[in-house]
């Protein structure tokens, strides 16, 4: 694997850990900005509005530059965002400032995962995906907890300084490491760009992305009050257990990296499965200490298992606009990240118990399924009538024939 991959999974820390960083600093936020902690919840929304709006936009506006440079000037936006997220006077110039830190999230793990893929033989596009994606995971593991605990002691505006400097070493691994020869895009054109997302497949694996991750955001932003309600932990707890998600998250990504080069659509469906497993035994692990402490690592391990995977299917989907569909597979994560908390939340207010969130999420999965099988089955069809193979078909004169590609 080349060492390039080495500069993406830099990038993928520094993404991941302001992404994910903000939950345990609201509450120290909200009381140094004067706002209730719901108030100061907005701020998570405001990070994932900005990757819903910047993934496809910015993927398609770069589509004709230089990914290489398109890479770093993605993470120079990161910095800017949050170094102004520091530098925050108030609750409005934060939420901007938290808005402008999301935009290059999506489009940079959009055009990452291209040029990842780029640099390595076709059997190994998938792992080199789940290399890139390692950052992310990790940040799970130690970029959240040692970016929270610097909040704590120094200040949240500190922890936001140090995710900056994530950036900036971000920045100089890109220019380092990515080399020009692997770094340009076919100059195919915005419009071509646009026409290829109208394809169904793409569709449908965005689908899948939206109701497979949702199933997992369904169950784990209530992840705290299953633990501390079902299980008995106390809150002090809850750091180190979801630190284990992040070693589930990490170690479900390499394994569906590897998987996933030998059969892509198999490794899909065996995650989706043991999903859908995991999460409908959720009532039953959050029963004991130990049990539950097992629950979070495999739901990391299931979930992350379909990361590449769907990444990697949505870039072939689209061949044309490999760029501009990878980076609207961001754009899907998130809206399964907002959309699976809110179906989660309407089972808890329904008063279905603290473990009802994952079993609504066992539902999303195997909705994710539905329309994985739907996928294979149009896939399926397309290759019955792929170009390559030839039939001959009459003519308005029935002396002559002509060889047809279908």
């Amino acid at each position: 694997m080349p060492l390039a991959l080495l500069a993406l999974a830099v990038g993928a820390f520094g993404l991941g850990t302001t992404e994910f960083v903000m939950m345990g600093l609201l509450p120290d936020v909200a009381s140094d900005l004067g706002i209730s902690i719901p108030t100061a919840g907005h701020l998570v929304s405001a990070y994932a509005l900005g990757v819903v709006i910047g993934a496809p936009l910015l993927a398609a506006v770069t589509a004709r530059m230089s990914r290489r440079t398109v890479l770093i000037g993605l993470m120079g936006l990161f910095v800017a965002g949050n170094a102004l997220s520091a530098l925050a006077p108030g609750e409005h110039w934060l939420l901007a400032a938290r808005f402008l830190s999301g935009l290059p999230h999506g489009a940079f793990f959009g055009v990452g995962a291209v040029v990842a893929t780029g640099m390595v033989a076709p059997e190994r596009k998938a792992r080199s995906v789940s290399l890139m994606f390692l950052g992310l995971t990790l940040a799970n593991i130690a970029g959240v907890p040692v970016a929270t605990l610097m909040g704590q002691h120094l200040g949240w505006r500190a922890t936001f300084l140090g995710v900056s400097a994530i950036g900036l070493a971000a920045i100089a691994s890109l220019a380092l490491l990515i080399p020009h020869d692997h770094a340009h895009a076919p100059a195919v054109g915005l419009r071509r760009e646009l026409v290829a997302l109208k394809s169904v497949p793409v569709w449908l694996a965005l689908g899948t992305t939206v109701a497979g991750f949702g199933a997992l955001f369904s169950a784990y932003s209530y992840i705290t009050p299953m633990l501390t309600d079902s299980a008995g932990y106390a809150d002090s707890s809850v750091t180190l257990l979801l630190a284990l998600f992040g070693v589930g998250a990490t170690a479900g990504n390499l394994l569906g990296g590897r998987l996933a080069d030998h059969s892509l659509r198999g490794t899909l469906f065996g995650g989706l499965t043991s999903l859908v497993v995991v999460l409908a035994l959720f009532p039953v692990l959050m029963s004991t200490p130990w049990s539950a402490a097992v629950a979070v690592v495999l739901l990391g391990t299931a979930a992350f298992v379909t990361g590449s995977p769907l990444q990697l299917m949505v870039m072939e989907k689209a061949s044309a606009a490999p760029s501009l569909a990878s980076s609207a597979n961001q754009a899907a994560f998130n809206l399964a990240n907002a959309g699976g908390a809110w179906i989660g939340g309407l089972a808890l207010a329904a008063g279905l118990g603290a473990t009802s969130p994952a079993l609504t999420g066992a539902a999303l999965a195997v909705l994710g399924l539905g329309v994985a099988a739907v996928a294979a089955v149009v896939d399926r069809r397309r290759v019955d009538v792929s170009p390559g193979r030839e039939r001959v078909v009459a003519t308005h004169l029935p002396e002559q024939a002509e060889a047809v590609r279908y």
